[in-house]
């Protein structure tokens, strides 16, 4: 009989003769069989499909890289692309159910024909019940860079929760531009802070540097920029921003994204990642040694911070799939500094942009098809299927999620809630 490790530790059966060692083995093989057995279809909700794995781990064919790569949408063996889209919460383990629910529900609530309208900075004000976003900065068909910054927008909650029993409303929930006021310069990551936003914006051109900025999230809009370099030395572009749930400083991520787009110079520092302690002024590099360092979240406690390295794309520079598509994990000291670096997961869909953690932490990102979901060990365990990319989503408090999907926007309900943090001190 071959041996099974993951079940030692359950159960310990001691044989005293031969035929208690035959029933033994018997109790043993009917326990593996429900250890064995498929998700129940009971169990699966409406909207979502189990994906078995062992269906793809053999393939009569594969595809030379050339042809199928990170960039190539992946359809599991007796699925269509329509079948994989119809029930968009994939299950790929049983954990992923108590994350969705038992109804689970995805929406398009706003689509724009060209122009990524809804791209990143995905943050909740929990005071008006509203949510936060903003426009592709440097994408070609939103005419942003150099020529014009791009806009934050945000939606009523409650106009999307009104929608949710459909799977398509777009049209139905108005989106608001926000107009900060002085005008927060292409502005990519965001989160909460002290009761308003704090945006990690790229800058533009040679002149304006990249900044952290703090707007105010109820007219006018107010905004104050709250640093803009590095000891006098300009910063790339940053990219996106977290708050630490016990120390309240900030991290940051700062990337070569606003050159790679044509709306920044040359980099003058290396891509990394910095602490800020806006009470003291302290600037610090906490990690480097990525390729393009880009999301950046911490587990709920606090105890961990996660990084996506989209090394695998240079912007109008290309992609190169044997960079990076990955996202680490750093133990965070008492002191603040990061540590013991490890990798934690690898997309197999374009790469992981933008990251968050529920309150159990599992850990979300934004890649190409969706957002995948892992548990904390590193195991994927679903993901609510778009078909396309993501760069960024966020929580809106318990059992409510906003996706921004460049020129598409959904809301998304299911049980797993977002770990908010307060900020205010």
């Amino acid at each position: 009989m071959p041996s099974f490790p993951f079940l030692r530790g359950l159960f310990y059966v001691r044989t005293t003769s031969k035929m208690t060692s035959q029933l033994s083995s018997l109790a043993t093989l009917l326990l593996l069989g429900s250890f064995l057995a498929p998700v129940s279809s009971s169990k699966i909700p409406a909207q979502a499909q189990v994906i078995d794995q062992k269906s793809f781990n053999v393939l009569a064919t594969t595809q030379p890289p050339a042809e199928f790569n990170a960039k190539s949408l992946f359809v599991p063996p007796g699925s269509t692309g329509d079948s994989l889209a119809q029930k968009p919460f994939h299950v790929y383990d049983e954990e992923f159910l108590k994350i969705i629910g038992d109804a689970p529900t995805l929406t398009r609530i706003a689509h724009s024909p060209k122009d990524p309208l809804f791209h990143e900075a995905v943050v909740w004000v929990k005071e008006t019940d509203e949510v936060f976003f903003v426009q592709n900065a440097g994408a070609k068909n939103a005419s942003t860079g150099l020529k014009k910054s791009a806009i934050i927008e945000k939606i009523s909650l409650a106009d999307a929760a009104a929608v949710s029993h459909k799977s398509d409303a777009a049209g139905l929930v108005n989106v608001t531009t926000v107009p900060s006021s002085p005008t927060v310069l292409n502005p990519n990551g965001g989160t909460n802070y002290r009761g308003q936003i704090v945006f990690a914006a790229e800058g533009q051109g040679d002149n304006e540097p990249p900044s952290l900025w703090v707007m105010n999230p109820k007219n006018p809009f107010n905004a104050t920029a709250i640093l803009n370099n590095y000891f006098g030395r300009q910063f790339n572009s940053l990219n996106d921003v977290a708050i630490h749930p016990e120390s309240k400083d900030i991290y940051f991520t700062d990337t070569i994204y606003g050159y790679a787009q044509d709306f920044r110079p040359a980099p003058g520092v290396q891509d990394q990642v910095y602490r800020f302690n806006p009470d003291t002024g302290a600037v610090t590099v906490v990690a480097d040694g990525f390729d393009h360092p880009n999301g950046f979240t911490f587990s709920p406690d606090g105890k961990y911070a996660y990084v996506t390295d989209t090394g695998i794309d240079s912007g109008f520079f290309g992609l190169n799939f044997t960079r990076p598509a990955s996202i680490y994990r750093f133990d965070v000291k008492e002191d603040g500094t990061l540590d013991n670096r490890k990798t934690f997961a690898f997309a197999h869909s374009g790469a992981p942009d933008g990251i968050h953690c529920d309150t159990w932490g599992n850990v979300y990102a934004g890649c190409g098809d969706g957002v995948h979901v892992w548990n904390p060990s590193g195991k994927l365990i679903g993901k609510i299927y778009l078909g396309s990319g993501t760069a960024n989503f966020n929580f809106a408090g318990e059992g409510r999620m906003v996706i921004c999907a460049e020129t598409n926007l959904y809301y998304a309900t299911l049980a797993a809630a977002g770990s908010y943090i307060d900020s205010e001190m």
